[in-house]
């Protein structure tokens, strides 16, 4: 997927979340957000959106020294679905005017100002399927974005220690995982595989999976139900997944990885 299809699938992801929220009880629980309603859920998000919508009208070069920004939070909790709309739309409004191929600062391992709206788009995605897993709805995920999901996660966790301590701990005496995408017979389909390698200095995805046929351990599964599941919305040992190799080796990456 390139810049301009992230910018448009906020947008529609956005909108999914409004609407999933709109006429809730946002005093719901969050079940894969402990400790978090319906309300918080989307207040983040919002601020999520604002924070990084001005980090790219500010076109920042270098990693920022404060997080203040005028978050313009509505006052009452029932005003929040149309709050993150309007967050969203302001966004949509700096993505139309910024090179989205410019030089910027990013965390992640892409440095331009399209890595935002990348990582905007899956932070709105995953957080639309807890509003809806909260609510007792059945979350459905394009294939095409689940895949590109995939990709922005494994690529950038190298990098997410500062607001994921637990990742310094991927470390492992030359191990691999590998994670592959599914079609609907439960063949690979050839459109999702990924190779982490886990180093006693540190982890980082394998730049040719094709050069790492024999993992140390795998994982399977529809993409969708893949992306979830490295977020840490789904359970391995659940049906939807085929696993191969090291259980230990397994266990460590996912005790260690989501965020």
């Amino acid at each position: 997927m390139n810049p301009a299809q992230h910018a448009k699938a906020v947008a529609a992801e956005t909108a999914a979340f409004v609407a999933t929220v709109t006429a809730a009880d946002l005093s719901t629980p969050v079940p894969t957000c402990p400790g978090w309603t319906l309300a918080d859920l989307t207040r983040h998000v919002g601020s999520v959106h604002r924070w990084f919508t001005e980090l790219l009208r500010l076109r920042v070069r270098q990693a920022p020294t404060s997080r203040d920004v005028d978050l313009r939070l509505p006052e009452h909790p029932d005003a929040l679905p149309d709050w993150l709309a309007q967050s969203a739309a302001q966004a949509a409004e700096v993505f139309a005017t910024t090179d989205l191929d410019a030089p910027m600062w990013a965390w992640g391992v892409d440095q331009h100002a399209r890595f935002w709206v990348r990582r905007m788009l899956f932070e709105t995605l995953v957080h639309r399927v807890d509003a809806q897993l909260a609510l007792g709805l059945s979350p459905d995920v394009d294939r095409a974005l689940a895949v590109d999901g995939i990709d922005e996660f494994l690529t950038n966790l190298p990098f997410a220690s500062p607001f994921a301590p637990l990742t310094a701990r991927l470390r492992a005496p030359d191990r691999t995982i590998r994670f592959s995408c599914t079609n609907d017979d439960d063949d690979e389909d050839g459109g999702g595989d990924w190779v982490v390698g886990l180093r006693p200095d540190g982890f980082a995805l394998v730049a040719d999976p094709a050069e790492s046929r024999t993992a140390d351990a795998a994982v399977r599964g529809a993409a969708a139900d893949l992306l979830l599941l490295l977020y840490g919305r789904m359970d391995r040992r659940s049906d939807a997944f085929h696993l191969v190799g090291d259980a230990d080796l397994l266990a460590h990456w996912f005790d260690h990885s989501a965020f």
